[in-house]
């Protein structure tokens, strides 16, 4: 298993790589017998070997860049449905760019037929090779054995979350903290040498106790997954600085700079100004559609919160029931929610229901990516045992977010919390620019709309049930 450690990146990449020659190679055959040829045609442009190869490399740059983008590329560590759907996304995407260069170079609209065979074509390649490296990556690696030491809070969800990876990971071992720093490191010692274990799992332990074994693992060379507490989010965006011979790091008392400020809103009011025209024919046949539906109000009115918990009225189009929450009661959205209408259930899917909060972004109310906005009374529940909640709100609110990108609907709090921390300390405008890019697959993909579970209730019950009082408090 060492051994083959040191070589895996080098499988990868040429399992990777095999396919994304293969897939330029489509592109390359077509274009010689299609489609240079219908522009010379048209045009009246001969194309010679440089110009062939040239648009060649420009294809192959592009498809690299998005399978990277989207995870294609990244087989072993998603499910293998992910990288599937991810690389034939990214194939759609690719291809619908070079369809919109080929027409400009046509100076008319290019055959579509053609097209789509070659996509048809390429996406077939990929589900075939795809499915022969996921067996090939099993084959030569099997899943890591791995010992999960935890503290007080309920292992259970982490456990269904390796379970389903089963790929990839297997828990040999589980042993609480309280088991004693000197028999866990025994054990972890004996078990590495006896081939037993090829990892160790830090799940949740206090911090004294997590730094001891972390240290004792890392100074014997042996792989650890560790849990991050917020106070690690936060300084994984610090910034590194030298007080002579001394490392410190740094953390502002401000998120983004005035140019990053700037620059974002730049983005968000160019950007939903030309969606809003885009999307405008879909809003009104959805609107048209939920008015006659049942006749009630086409649009939902809600008060959110933004940055520095600032309150405004979130837009969406109404896909519930008019009497969704005629108890006054403030509830997330479960999974097979009967209060959703057929209507609201489509809309939902592919998120069309979202679409009005381009106003809210052009009021200056929300940005394109920043934490989801929560409601007032639902943010002072999360604060009850998490007041570092809060922290989020240190920016303004998103149409989407890294936490929509990286997590679901039903992602526990806490996790979420962590995830927009991550966006908050690690801003850069292409950070953004690449979680839109991110939100157009997640768009696609049904794990991101799944609803809470019935018996969740909500997210926040959940969460207050695993926290057995002891989870959520940070550094104790």
């Amino acid at each position: 298993m060492r051994k083959l450690e040191t070589s895996k990146r080098l499988i990868l990449l040429a399992l990777s790589g095999t396919l994304l020659v293969m897939e330029t190679l489509i592109f390359f055959y077509y274009w010689r017998t299609n489609f240079s040829g219908s522009i010379t045609t048209i045009t009246g442009i001969r194309y010679y070997y440089r110009a062939d190869l040239l648009e060649m490399a420009f294809y192959g740059i592009l498809l690299f860049f998005f399978t990277h983008m989207y995870g294609g590329m990244r087989i072993g560590y998603l499910k293998n449905a992910e990288v599937v759907f991810s690389y034939a996304f990214s194939i759609l995407v690719a291809n619908a760019l070079l369809y919109v260069e080929l027409s400009i170079m046509a100076k008319e609209l290019f055959i579509l037929r053609f097209f789509v065979i070659m996509t048809l074509s390429q996406i077939a390649v990929a589900i075939v090779w795809n499915n022969i490296a996921y067996w090939i990556y099993k084959s030569i690696f099997p899943p890591r054995e791995m010992l999960l030491i935890h503290g007080d809070r309920p292992i259970h969800n982490i456990l269904q979350k390796f379970e389903s990876r089963r790929d990839k990971y297997h828990i040999v071992k589980c042993m609480h903290v309280k088991e004693g720093l000197e028999e866990i490191s025994r054990e972890i010692l004996t078990g590495f040498k006896g081939g037993e274990y090829h990892a160790v799992v830090l799940w949740d332990i206090p911090s004294q106790d997590r730094s001891q074994l972390f240290k004792f693992c890392y100074g014997h060379s042996i792989r650890v997954y560790v849990m991050p507490k917020i106070t690690d989010v936060i300084l994984l965006g610090a910034e590194e600085l030298h007080l002579f011979d001394t490392p410190i790091l740094l953390t502002r008392e401000y998120s983004l700079s005035l140019e990053q400020r700037f620059a974002k809103r730049a983005v968000d009011l160019i950007c939903s100004a030309i969606l809003l025209v885009l999307a405008s024919p879909i809003m009104l046949v959805t609107a048209a559609a939920i008015k006659l539906y049942d006749g009630g109000p086409v649009l939902y009115r809600q008060i959110r919160c933004t940055k520095d918990r600032r309150e405004f009225q979130i837009m969406k189009f109404r896909s519930m029931r008019v009497d969704a929450e005629k108890d006054g009661v403030a509830r997330l959205a479960r999974k097979n929610d009967d209060r959703i209408t057929p209507i609201g259930r489509f809309i939902r899917k592919v998120r069309i229901d979202e679409l009005p909060q381009l106003i809210n972004i052009l009021r200056g109310d929300m940005s394109f990516i920043g934490p989801r906005p929560e409601r007032p009374e639902i943010i002072a529940q999360y604060m009850e045992i998490m007041p570092e909640f809060a922290y989020r709100m240190k920016v303004k609110a998103g149409l989407a977010g890294y936490a929509q990108v990286y997590g679901k609907y039903n992602t526990l709090p806490y996790d979420k919390l962590k995830l927009d921390l991550t966006y908050i300390e690690n801003y850069s405008l292409w950070l953004d620019l690449q979680l839109m890019l991110l939100t157009l697959k997640i768009l696609f993909w049904p794990d991101s709309t799944e609803g809470v579970e019935n018996e969740q209730i909500t997210a926040l019950r959940e969460e207050m049930e695993r926290s057995d009082k002891t989870g959520m408090k940070e550094e104790k």
